[in-house]
């Protein structure tokens, strides 16, 4: 990424499952410094007042019950000016009322469901093309996904996979995402669906690549398209190739993949990491008085 393609704006990148308020993920009880819809509260940057949210319903197959979901969610938070886009068709992903909708937007949140859904209606069209010209230019500008809506934001997107308890080479399907972040392949819903396996196997595909799994409630913020600060109440998963020294993966047909030296980074709320250069930080201990 050179100094002309760094992004002006920033990513919230959700494992989906976002506390929405109604404590249905119990997390409190899991996780003692619990913050009460953490995620939901960093969707909009800047100072703006009575800031613009489009939701994108696009990859859900239930669009009224999501916009349901999150106009209670948003009500508790505060967020008043609100749009739901249903863009179904690429036609539809055209229409200039919707670009004009997202130009006006100073967040725009990618709803759970079908990122393969994202990828092909909306990937290519003016609406993707709108929405990474403001991620670029527009210090304000957030694009937020959860689950289906933050897998699909890198250049390569894993569709489906990880069925098996061992990893098969025909196991995995990826595909190309929205281009939004580089180095990086993500997954969600991480620890609950049991999804280590599918990520690991990307990335053995892809050792340049940096593997981030995320846990339901949990997310990262993204700037300059690099820097990158963990929040929620769940864990983020780094999943790390470039020191594999021994692999099967491009021997094999119909038997299982093994690895070794596939190194893992286990990080909580407020670690930080670079996609770039690998470089963890860690919370500051906090002196008991």
């Amino acid at each position: 990424m050179n100094q002309q393609t760094i992004p002006k704006g920033r990513l919230l990148i959700i494992g989906g499952a976002e506390d929405k308020g109604k404590g249905e993920l119990a997390m409190a009880f899991h996780n003692p410094k619990f913050v009460e819809m953490e995620i939901l509260k960093k969707l909009v940057s800047g100072k703006a007042q009575n800031p613009r949210i489009e939701v994108i319903t696009t990859a859900s197959n239930e669009p009224q019950a999501q916009k349901k979901k999150y106009e209670e969610a948003f009500e508790k938070v505060g967020y008043k000016n609100i749009g739901f886009m249903n863009i179904q068709t690429k036609k539809e992903a055209h229409e200039e009322k919707f670009l004009d909708r997202i130009k006006k937007a100073k967040t725009v949140l990618f709803s759970g469901g079908d990122q393969f859904k994202i990828a092909t209606i909306i990937g290519g069209t003016p609406v993707a093309k709108v929405i990474k010209e403001k991620y670029f230019t527009d210090k304000d500008f957030t694009v937020a996904g959860t689950s289906a809506g933050a897998a699909v934001a890198p250049e390569v997107m894993i569709q489906s996979g990880g069925t098996y308890e061992a990893l098969f080479e025909s196991d995995l399907q990826t595909g190309g995402g929205l281009g939004l972040l580089e180095g990086c392949i993500i997954d969600t819903h991480f620890l609950k669906r049991g999804r280590f396996g599918r990520l690991a196997q990307a990335i053995i595909r892809n050792p340049g690549q940096m593997g981030i799994g995320l846990g339901e409630d949990t997310a990262i913020i993204v700037k300059k398209g690099h820097e990158v600060k963990c929040l929620g109440s769940g864990m983020v998963i780094l999943i790390d190739g470039r020191e594999i020294e021994h692999t099967n993966i491009n021997e094999v047909e119909d038997e299982a993949i093994y690895v070794d030296n596939l190194r893992v980074h286990l990080l909580v709320r407020n670690c930080k990491f670079d996609i770039q250069t690998y470089k963890l930080e860690y919370p500051k201990k906090r002196k008991v008085k």
